[in-house]
């Protein structure tokens, strides 16, 4: 009795020890379960914990069952020959067997269950692809769904094995130990009578040996045999093998490793046998034999294959690698997604006229004369209102306003509760006060004011706007920097948005949260380690709290095995005016065979299939989560459809308002058009020459000089299309070079969302690439000296993006140009266009300006009326204008934009009346070399204004 109480304490301590250490994951596992509950995905959280149960339970018990088995047997075994009987010692022995193994058993199947379950829910569910290996002939399913469980199994039985070498060597060396010490007691007793008697042969038992050898005889030829199976599935490791110029096995892997790797796998069948028969022969050298000649065998093949790829590969590589090449061509470009581009021979004529830009007005109008890295720092100063708002980021849609498909920049107002003053950091007004954001800031990408900011068509608090323009609901509970949780519904309001001095108050009507009854509040409470939580007056049993406000944490909570573009767009879903973030998923594998990896997708993480599956909706009010599917060809998300039956929702149930802001992945493409730049090629002769290969295009942008030029999102017409899309493009240029060779578009529109077209440009002429532009504005005399005369006042040049624009079979390039102040304004102004048409460069306040000098006025442009200006003196017309220029020019260097932009606006009108009084016309600037019937202030000289016009020279 004494001797199973004290089991039963410490059985007690064993469970109060887990108990312990398992409280807060208890915990967690709760609040979690409420949380899972509300929101709506019950099923999915349980997926997790029935498939652990499921696996977890028998593995344990098979485990324990085992163990104990193995133990008890070794040890009756050593008692038989020992002639030890069973007594109470005995007892107490077994007994903590059974609880040594059972630890031991938990602690296996708990790691077993934590990282095994999904690769077996992957296992039993794993679809085919349709598309079959070319060494083995199996389906890419076999390796994305099967290979990973086979491998891991594997390794772990492998792993058990070699535990129990060791357990065996432990348990008969604590045997032999503790009865040598008898032994060694037992003659110490009689030393005194019999001091010549003394055997220290005896002291170890002589059975320890060859106990521990019969014993191992059995455990080596599981070892071999697993050892075997090992190289077999190495075989199908040589498909992502990175020797030479082809990724996957190449002609090495295939024709002498991978035999290699069969023999030894037939020779571990051999040494299972020969060990088995050494050992219990008690002969160690043919027990080892076998073993050794592996070890050989390994060793020589190694130096083969290094011999072939350095003396038969290398010096005829062409010939030898051409097949695999093919094979790592076309796995590459499936992987991808690049298997289906569509390729259009573009002309790019020069050839526009106005009648062209006429006909393409709304792409005109749509041309991106904005940026988003100068945008957020304006969007924060004009429109944060407050020191604990901001706009995190901005991101680029369309929208139809006033019926006009239009382009714009757009940004959520969030509350960042970070930036609160230090006084206002008390815990009521972080968790019940300061919940939401409020509303967002849309402009335009195409149109700024008269001082060079975006003209704003949805602005200020609560959101105004002069257009048809809807929102109803523009609190922000849900968004990028929502990073703690709320308590909603309380006996304090929350505060709305500031009034003038005063702030509006509310109180929150959605549906999101938890009700924090008594249970409920002591489990938050013990979770956010608050006893605020606990003993607040303001929460009653109608509050809820809101748990995972911040959308990328919240989504990858409910579904870790996705991955997630951490920068998620905001969308206004005009039927309804609320607001959505929409966040990018990816279903991603690194074990697609002969597919070039990436680390472009996942810092640290060689991806090398990759597709944009998933489009995940939060509700940035009520924290509705839903998980649209867009591709549906994609096995791996198909596999997860199955497994977790209430995640997914076919695309086709997205509400339309929002589902027409869906759009192309800008991380998928960027990939995408990475990976396009070498395995656009499909000839293996100039794929391995790297004839073909192409570099994404350079700029200057900003003050950062010359870097890549990003993917950016753009509005124009495809050919044989009629109306404008919103499109998604990048420029490729030879490898080197600054000249373009082509131009990658992704489409985002209607049912041709996800095509990509590939613009191929001729190649028997030079077309100008962002970089070849940049070097036309610093070549060019009139640009370059204005650019650098503000440079020098107080003033910072900042390019923006070059855009490359389609219109009809030509190609318009457009940069801003933007000024920052180093003294009153800090955020930079759009205060110039330059656009380059043909051999054309010019540089105008607006792009309008710039269009009508390249091609000249439209035609339904209201006219002038002719009256508008009298017949002023020339002399007097120009001596003004040049006192104009003088002011404007002491304005840009003391940084006074607004009035630098008043005074270009009144030196136009004087310049457009001074044509008027000689040619009868106004503002008919055809072309940027100045011709006919232009008039231009000369930079250089501000004291003259030059009229070039040959009829009106001697007047002057």
């Amino acid at each position: 009795m004494k001797q199973k109480g004290r089991f039963f304490i410490i059985g007690i301590g064993i469970i109060l020890f887990f108990a312990v250490n398992s409280f807060g994951s208890a915990i967690k596992f709760s609040t979690d379960f409420l949380w899972f509950n509300e929101v709506g995905y019950t099923e999915t959280f349980l997926t997790k914990i029935k498939a652990q149960i499921t696996i977890g339970v028998p593995i344990f018990v098979l485990l324990w069952f085992l163990l104990n088995i193995y133990i008890n047997k070794l040890k009756k075994k050593y008692d038989q020959e020992s002639d030890v009987v069973d007594t109470q010692s005995n007892k107490k022995a077994r007994l903590w067997i059974r609880l040594i193994s059972a630890v031991i058993s938990f602690i296996i199947t708990a790691n077993i269950v934590s990282t095994m379950w999904f690769e077996i829910l992957q296992f039993i569910n794993g679809g085919t692809f349709g598309y079959a290996d070319p060494i083995f002939n199996n389906d890419m399913g076999f390796y994305i769904f099967k290979l990973p469980l086979i491998n891991t199994l594997v390794d772990f039985i492998i792993n058990i094995l070699f535990m129990l070498i060791v357990v065996t060597v432990l348990f008969y060396g604590y045997l032999a130990i503790k009865d040598s010490i008898k032994n060694v007691s037992e003659q110490f007793e009689n030393i005194t009578q019999f001091p010549n008697q003394l055997d220290l042969s005896s002291i170890m038992n002589k059975k320890f040996a060859v106990k521990i050898i019969n014993q191992l005889a059995l455990i080596g030829v599981f070892v071999f045999i697993f050892l075997g199976l090992r190289f077999i599935l190495k075989s199908y490791d040589l498909l992502y093998s990175q020797l030479g110029k082809v990724f996957g096995a190449g002609y090495t892997d295939v024709h002498v490793t991978l035999n290699l790797y069969r023999i030894l796998a037939a020779g571990c069948l051999v040494s299972a046998i020969t060990f088995f028969i050494g050992a219990k022969r008690r002969n160690l050298k043919f027990a080892l034999a076998a073993p050794a000649a592996l070890i050989a065998i390994s060793v020589a093949g190694t130096a083969l294959a290094i011999g072939v790829e350095n003396f038969i590969v290398e010096p005829d590589q062409l010939s030898k690698e051409r097949e695999f090449m093919e094979y790592s061509i076309e796995s590459t470009q499936k992987a991808y997604g690049l298997d289906n581009v569509k390729s259009i021979d573009f002309p790019a004529n020069n050839n526009l006229t106005i009648e062209n830009i006429q006909n393409n007005q709304e792409v005109i109008e749509n041309i991106r004369i904005n940026d988003q890295e100068p945008l957020i720092q304006v969007y924060n100063q004009l429109q944060g209102i407050r020191p604990y708002y901001v706009f995190n980021d901005v991101d680029v849609d369309r929208y139809v306003i006033d019926g006009k498909y239009t382009q714009v920049f757009l940004s959520a107002r969030e509350l960042d509760q970070n930036k609160l003053n230090e006084q206002a950091k008390t815990w009521l007004n972080q968790y019940l006060k300061y919940t939401h954001g409020y509303g967002v800031t849309l402009s335009p990408v195409n149109k700024v004011t008269a001082q060079g900011q975006p003209e704003m068509v949805v602005k200020n608090i609560p959101p105004t706007t002069n257009t048809d323009f809807n929102i109803n609901r523009p609190e922000i509970y849900f968004g990028e920097k929502t990073d703690d949780y709320i308590i909603v519904n309380t006996d304090e309001k929350e505060f709305d948005y500031p009034s003038g001095s005063d702030n509006m108050e509310a109180i929150y009507e959605g549906t999101a949260g938890i009700k924090l009854n008594f249970m409920n509040r002591l489990l938050f409470s013990l979770r956010e380690a608050s006893y605020r939580l606990l003993i607040s007056n303001n929460i009653d049993s109608d509050s809820r709290i809101i748990m995972y406000r911040n959308i990328i944490e919240r989504v990858s909570e409910i579904a870790p095995f996705i991955y997630y573009d951490p920068d998620a767009y905001i969308v206004v879903n005009q039927d309804d005016g609320k607001l959505y973030w929409i966040i990018e998923g990816f279903t991603a594998s690194n074990r697609f065979p002969y597919s070039q990896p990436t680390d472009l997708f996942a810092e640290g993480w060689n991806t090398n299939y990759i597709r944009n599956s998933v489009k995940v909706v939060v509700d940035a009010y009520d924290g509705s989560t839903d998980f649209y599917v867009t591709d549906e060809s994609d096995p791996i998300i198909n596999t997860y459809e199955k497994i977790f039956t209430d995640l997914f929702k076919p695309i086709s149930e997205m509400p339309e308002g929002i589902r027409s802001h869906v759009r192309y992945s800008q991380v998928y493409f960027d990939v995408q058009s990475d990976m396009y730049r070498l395995y656009h090629i499909e000839n293996p002769t100039v794929f391995f020459g790297r004839e073909d290969y192409w570099d994404i295009a350079n700029e200057k942008y900003m003050d950062n000089g010359e870097e890549t030029v990003g993917s950016s999102y753009l509005m124009f017409k495809l050919p044989d299309e009629e109306n404008v899309e919103f499109l998604l493009t990048t420029q490729y240029t030879p490898q080197n070079k600054d000249n373009m060779i082509s131009l990658l578009a992704a489409r985002n529109d209607g049912e041709n969302y996800g095509e990509l077209v590939l613009y191929e440009f001729p190649k028997t002429k030079t077309i100008a690439g962002p970089n070849m532009i940049e070097t036309k504005i610093d070549q060019d005399t009139v640009i370059s000296s204005q650019l650098t005369l503000w440079s020098q006042v107080g003033s910072t040049v900042l390019r923006g993006n070059t855009l490359v624009v389609p219109i009809e079979d030509s190609l318009f390039y457009v940069e801003p140009i933007y000024l920052k102040s180093d003294t009153e304004s800090n955020f930079p102004e759009m205060k110039m266009v330059v656009v380059s048409f043909g051999e054309k460069i010019l540089m105008e306040p607006t792009l309008e300006e710039a269009i009508e000098r390249l091609f000249g006025i439209i035609e339904d442009k209201p006219e002038t009326p002719d009256n508008q200006y009298d017949d002023t003196n020339v002399n007097d017309l120009i001596e003004q204008a040049n006192k104009v220029f003088i002011e404007a020019s002491e304005a840009s260097k003391n940084g006074q934009w607004a009035l630098y932009g008043e005074k270009l606006q009144e030196l136009e009108r004087l310049l457009n009346q001074l044509n008027f009084v000689i040619n009868g016309t106004a503002g008919n600037n055809t072309n940027n070399e100045g011709t006919e019937g232009t008039v231009e202030i000369n930079s250089e000289n501000s004291d003259s204004v030059q009229t070039e016009n040959n009829t009106t020279e001697e007047n002057q």
